[in-house]
């Protein structure tokens, strides 16, 4: 009984996620050089159909995980970002100011510096995006690791971060890697699109039938050539945040749908994507301008790009430090902020199909998000707290909080 529920608090804790993407990434590191190297990777491009008279969708099971079971995981940043606009961390702009300005900042250091190593190459060129995502999970999970030592508004700052971040992320995918578009299937997808609309605004107290409609809107989106995880976003903004009965489903669904995300999906993506071959590696090959175009980008970049922002916001008077948190701690943060993993990979994925170029691209964000990952607790560890009587470290525009006693 005592080990169960042991296993049961690990799983409730914030650093859970994280320490199951790593050990997931480490799983497929294993088993892509072991003597389950041919299954691993003959498993990943096996075939699965879905027909109906001979009309539907077949797709290697490596494109099921990344375009459908992905999908769900950004139905949830959907979710995530709709609550946190309406009623949450992104609803008063004045709050909104500092995470965002660091969340651009730490987009676009990083895809310059990519683009510095990898502007010869047009094919590598088009992987700019890579260094530009954050991991929410992992990010948090090992701020988590921290404990009491960073001050309780770093979280909130890293998290808002990481959502405008994925709200990026999500901009980019829509308007950069659409390869090929069918128009009519766009146009079919107005239909499921509208039903939701209708939902939407009559308060539907059932979830069902936005999901049923979600799911067409999926394949449709699929099917048109634009990449099918922004119907889950878009259809997440559909969900309503109180029905007719005054209940929410959007925060139901959410609620529902965090533990299957972030303990399941997110790992199984992470297995699936994170197989680095390793046999015939060189020092040459670490080296070479896409990984270390990537991990210049996530490790140097976004240190520059997040710490660097939100040092000119502070000294132009814009903003202040988060409540409690010095530079060491905006520092230990941009870091973290270097921790790529899920998304990166994701776009990874989306800018390259061949095996050599996705293991320069596995090698580039894996070795960066393990060094931003130390990076950062290491930092953040060593960082003093800030006595918050004496700094003004408090959100723009709002006067200093007291110290308790």
């Amino acid at each position: 009984m005592q080990s169960v529920a042991a296993i049961a608090r690990f799983f409730r804790h914030d650093a859970a996620p994280g320490v199951l993407l790593m050990l997931a990434a480490a799983c497929a590191l294993f088993t892509a050089n072991s003597t389950w190297s041919a299954d691993y990777y003959a498993g990943l491009e096996r075939t699965f159909a879905i027909l109906l008279d001979g009309q539907g969708l077949s797709k290697p099971l490596i494109l099921w995980i990344n375009d459908g079971l992905m999908a769900v995981f950004f139905f949830l940043i959907g979710l995530e970002l709709k609550r946190e606009m309406l009623e949450g961390k992104l609803k008063n702009p004045r709050d909104v100011m500092l995470p965002g300005a660091a969340a651009v900042g730490g987009m676009v250091v990083p895809a310059l510096i990519f683009l510095i190593f990898n502007w010869s190459d047009p094919v590598t060129r088009g992987g700019w995006a890579i260094p530009a995502a954050t991991d929410i999970a992992f990010a948090v999970g090992v701020l988590a690791l921290v404990g009491k030592r960073a001050p309780a508004s770093l979280k909130i700052f890293l998290l808002t971060l990481a959502i405008l971040d994925d709200l990026g992320a999500i901009l980019i995918i829509a308007l950069f890697y659409t390869s090929e578009l069918h128009l009519h299937y766009l146009i079919l997808a107005l239909l499921p699109l509208g039903g939701l609309l209708a939902l939407n605004l009559a308060g539907a107290h059932r979830i069902a039938p936005l999901i049923l409609l979600g799911t067409i809107l999926w394949f449709l989106v699929l099917k048109s050539g634009v990449h099918a995880t922004l119907a889950g976003v878009v259809t997440a903004f559909f969900i309503p945040l109180k029905d007719r009965f005054g209940k929410s489903p959007l925060h139901s669904l959410e609620h529902a749908l965090t533990p299957y995300v972030t303990l399941l999906i997110v790992p199984i993506f992470a297995f699936a994507n994170a197989g680095v071959l390793l046999e015939g590696l060189t020092l040459g090959d670490l080296f070479s301008p896409l990984p270390l175009g990537i991990a210049a980008g996530l490790v140097i970049g976004k240190q520059i790009g997040v710490c660097g922002t939100v040092w000119l916001m502070v000294k132009m008077g814009l903003a202040r430090l988060p409540h409690g948190a010095g530079w060491m701690h905006i520092y230990g943060l941009a870091c973290l902020a270097g921790i790529g993993f899920t998304m990166s990979l994701f776009i990874g994925g989306l800018s390259f199909s061949d095996i050599a170029h996705m293991n320069a691209v596995r090698i580039g964000v894996l070795s960066a998000s393990a060094i931003s990952a130390m990076l950062g607790y290491a930092v953040l560890v060593m960082a003093r707290p800030v006595d918050v009587e004496t700094a003004a470290v408090t959100p723009a525009g709002t006067e200093p909080r007291p110290v308790e006693a």
